[in-house]
């Protein structure tokens, strides 16, 4: 199996996305993570869900999960809120790191080697060439386990 077999088409957004928009594209799809893209297309960022829900809790909570029991379901309820007006480049971690790429060629074992190495859930399969950087699609870390799963059946 190859990267370029085992890619498929997966929702992106730019650093300049919305992120209320990207959350509810998250939690539409029910999504591991989301590509961030810069504006040619070309992956930037891993967004994953975990991160987008940490930008929602209150540093003191984060800090102190025992005062979660203290926040009324009133406020709880409102935690998206934290999203409005911001970026998906807000709610990247400053110590984000840069997306495991995979080459069209790359084999299963090299996606899981990367996939693994950065413990990212997903893995961007991009061709390189002169024009540029053009996206092939993601494979995730269950789109891959359930292609490894059928091989060694």
């Amino acid at each position: 199996m190859r990267a370029r077999d085992l890619a498929v088409e997966y929702e992106t957004v730019g650093l300049d996305s919305d992120a209320l928009d990207a959350a509810r594209l998250m939690a539409e799809h029910r999504l591991p993570a989301l590509l961030v893209v810069d504006e040619l297309g070309a992956p930037r960022a891993i967004l994953p869900a975990s991160q987008m829900i940490k930008v929602l809790v209150p540093g003191y909570v984060v800090e102190d999960p025992t005062l979660a029991a203290v926040v009324d379901e009133g406020h709880a309820d409102r935690l998206c809120e934290a999203l409005a007006g911001r970026k998906v480049r807000d709610c990247l971690s400053t110590t984000t790191p840069s997306p495991a790429i995979a080459a069209p060629d790359d084999t299963a074992l090299e996606v899981a080697a990367r996939m693994a190495q950065v413990r990212s859930p997903l893995v961007a399969v991009v061709d390189e060439d002169k024009a540029g950087v053009r996206l092939l699609g993601v494979i995730t870390a269950s789109h891959l386990l359930e292609r490894l799963l059928a091989a060694a059946s």
